[in-house]
């Protein structure tokens, strides 16, 4: 075999910042997980976090190391450590899915002669020449993928980049576990009963974790504007949930926002949620109010699968994800006025059109966005790849 010994198994690495939450870390182990059940051995280079117990059970292993770093002298050590697993490992490929990993994987695959394919998870903002050229390496690669249609397309207005090296292989949902009969009642109501909701009373639910970009404010203002013109029905409550990941300066602000609006027995604000299932069947209704562009966006795909109507910002890959007044409603970005106005739609709907809008959700993710389909279509490009290099050399 190439890249070591001949008795290794043949390995593919990727790499990624951490393991904590987020959809670079999600489609880290599902495809981790597709290597395993295909005889690979899936290598995940990162500094870890709370979702290493999931890799494990995919049958991925963790290679520990601080790959975050954007430092000159780390980016080379961690080449060079790179360099070695893959001789070591046998490692046929490696797929970055960040930046500053990306520099380190770059270097690795140029000394050890093996394919290198990175992912856009997220869209770089490039204020300067030298951040548009520390940006440039994720399209230094022998593919390039991009999570979304719209992705795709900043890509190519961004750089040119030969179309043959750019595939846009959406974002997949695992259906099984985003299956809203397999979650049991007791999963349900033990998260109503932590937000602080009664029975008869309907939720809002917006997730995410806590930034600015993701919304809350705008959430919350909403909120407020619906309240003050008696708009607001007396039986809904709504639910912010999701990490500060140490913004204790922005919960302040969104604790102060909720005070000063009189919302403290409307808006909970509730931390991490693990199980994400259940939290959307405890909801009626799910909003996604980022005010920057998601390259994917996972919150929209995940709760129409769950059967819930949404309300997502109108841009980024929410445009491909919701099926504007069909599964949801699209609205203006970073707009408090049409937040309210798509949040008073919703609620004055009967429980029987919200559950049309959300079986049609569900219809259009079963059909486009599978992990299945996500999976299929990565090891595909990896055998290709691979296959490639095998010929040239």
């Amino acid at each position: 075999m190439p890249n070591g010994k001949p008795d290794s198994a043949p390995a593919i690495l990727q790499i990624v910042p951490s393991l904590d939450t987020g959809g670079a870390e999600r489609t880290t182990i599902d495809i981790a997980k597709a290597l395993a059940d295909s005889g690979l051995c899936a290598l995940v280079v990162s500094e870890g976090g709370r979702m290493e117990p999931e890799l494990e059970a995919a049958g991925g292993e963790l290679i520990r190391m601080n790959v975050a770093s954007k430092l000159p002298h780390t980016i080379l050590a961690n080449a060079r450590a790179l360099a070695r697993i893959i001789r070591e490992r046998n490692v046929l490929l490696i797929h970055a899915r960040s930046r500053a990993p990306a520099w380190s994987a770059l270097i690795a695959a140029r000394r050890t002669g093996i394919p290198f394919v990175t992912t856009y998870h997220g869209i770089y903002n490039a204020k300067g020449p030298l951040k548009r050229w520390y940006n440039s390496v994720m399209v230094r690669a022998d593919a390039v993928i991009a999570n979304s249609q719209w992705t795709a397309a900043h890509i190519r207005s961004a750089y040119r980049i030969d179309p043959k090296h750019l595939t846009t292989i959406p974002r997949g949902l695992d259906l099984r576990t985003f299956d809203p009969w397999a979650v049991a009642p007791e999963r349900v109501r033990k998260l109503r009963d932590a937000w602080g909701i009664r029975d008869g009373e309907r939720v809002v639910l917006l997730p995410g974790r806590l930034t600015r970009w993701k919304g809350q404010i705008i959430f919350v203002k909403a909120l407020a504007e619906l309240a003050y013109n008696s708009r607001l029905p007396k039986d809904v409550r709504a639910v912010i949930a999701g990490d500060a990941q140490g913004r204790d300066d922005y919960v302040n602000e969104l604790n102060a926002a909720i005070t000063g609006e009189g919302l403290e027995g409307i808006v909970v604000l509730a931390g991490h949620i693990t199980d994400m299932p259940a939290a959307y069947l405890a909801a009626n209704i799910v909003v996604s109010a980022s005010t920057d562009p998601e390259a994917f966006g996972r919150i929209p795909p995940e709760a129409a699968a769950m059967g819930r109507a949404v309300i997502a910002t109108n841009h980024g890959g929410a445009r491909e994800t919701v099926l504007a007044g069909e599964s949801g409603v699209l609205i203006e970005p970073n707009s408090a006025r049409a937040m309210g106005r798509a949040l008073s739609d919703l609620l004055a709907r009967s429980p029987t059109d919200l559950a049309r809008m959300g079986q049609k959700g569900r219809a259009h993710i079963t059909a486009n966005f599978t992990v299945e389909r996500m999976c299929a279509a990565t090891l595909s490009l990896y055998a290709t790849l691979i296959e490639e290099h095998a010929k040239a050399h």
